[in-house]
């Protein structure tokens, strides 16, 4: 399946939460800890008990390549344990990549033949030529960073141009009129439910990943409301730690997947 049609599969079915395996080992239950294999074993808690509610899973490479071979390890072991479990599962590989062309050309065959992730996120200050060697892979999605949900986006992001309007809104028509709307998506911070709501006629049909949930102050049910009433079903909304570390205890994996229970929910 293309990455396109396993998202509206899982937006077809109610599900719009996407579980952000941030894994940090300091984190982690006590019992894990000391194991060879604990960030591979706490993963795949989580990805066994949530695997038939979630929409997609997002990794993200810092919590991998900290650690080596090792890491790595554990994360391409990851992706193929959510295949096995649900090959319809959208994984996401969170690197934000963005250099020249011949550079992004290597990492996209990482990202997507190498680890095998269906969806990557690009950084596109370094223009066109940098998120093309992405977009040669016609059946994934490549979710470009639009309006972030840290507080310094307002630095670069929010900057107003000469010609009236912040830099953001001008890498989102630009996008738009690059690729098309089955390859691209964005990352729009939930943070920013003001101007998501001022621009939501501007992301029509294209695939929207909102991080910023949960511990950054997003709400999921505020967000999921301003695409309800869009009429626009193809948000994906990520969630980390409110998720996977929802409980410390032997108890962690149902933990995790009760709160992605009531996260669905609230997106209803």
């Amino acid at each position: 399946m293309k990455a396109a049609e396993k998202l509206d599969l899982k937006f077809s079915q109610g599900k719009h939460i996407c579980v952000g395996l941030d894994t940090d080992p300091a984190k982690i239950p006590a019992h894990l800890k000391n194991e060879t294999d604990a960030i591979y074993l706490f993963n795949k808690g989580i990805v066994e008990a949530t695997i038939q509610d979630a929409a997609a899973y997002k990794l993200n490479f810092a919590f991998y390549e900290c650690h080596g071979p090792e890491g790595m390890e554990a994360m391409r072991r990851t992706v193929e344990l959510i295949r096995s479990l649900d090959p319809a599962v959208a994984v996401i590989g969170d690197a934000k990549r963005g250099d020249i062309g011949n550079t992004s050309t290597m990492y996209a065959n990482a990202i997507f033949n190498i680890y095998g992730f269906d969806c990557s996120t690009l950084a596109p200050y370094m223009g066109k030529d940098s998120l093309d060697p992405f977009f040669a892979f016609s059946d994934r999605i490549n979710f470009v960073l639009v309006l972030t949900s840290n507080p310094g986006s307002r630095d670069f992001e929010k900057l107003e141009l000469s010609t009236g309007g912040p830099l953001y809104r001008e890498v989102l028509r630009r996008l738009r009129s690059w690729y098309p709307a089955e390859n691209l998506g964005m990352v729009f911070g939930a943070t920013n439910k003001t101007d998501l709501e001022n621009d939501i006629a501007e992301l029509k049909d294209n695939f929207i990943l909102l991080p910023g949930v949960g511990a950054q102050g997003g709400s999921a049910s505020e967000i999921s409301s301003v695409f309800r009433s869009a009429g626009h079903s193809r948000f994906l909304i990520n969630s980390s730690r409110n998720v996977i570390y929802a409980s410390p205890g032997t108890g962690f994996a149902e933990a995790a997947a009760n709160e992605l229970r009531v996260l669905n929910s609230q997106t209803a």
